[in-house]
């Protein structure tokens, strides 16, 4: 059974800490930054995270941490440098 990225990613989930993931901050060691936080289905893996995220973005991952949190599975997706977090969170209407 293949799941659709719509059905994986289930929505952004902003604070003000993780807008500060777009740019990276030196108060939370991210130089770089360049980084998205998504709620996902919990039993979601990192990969199928990862391809639902490159699929409706058409962007390319370097990187994904999860985490589970009591408001549900959240993933931290770190785009590779050649793509910007920031133009994907405009596109979304985060920024």
């Amino acid at each position: 059974m293949t799941v659709r990225p719509h059905e994986v990613l289930l929505h952004p989930y902003v604070t003000e800490k993780t807008l500060n993931f777009l740019e990276g901050t030196p108060a939370q060691k991210q130089a770089d930054g360049n980084r998205l936080e998504f709620i996902v289905r919990r039993d979601a893996t990192k990969p199928e995270i990862k391809a639902a995220f490159e699929t409706l973005f058409e962007v390319k991952v370097e990187k994904v941490n999860t985490y589970i949190h009591r408001d549900g599975k959240h993933a931290i997706i770190k785009l590779r440098k050649d793509f910007h977090a920031e133009e994907v969170a405009m596109r979304i209407g985060v920024y």
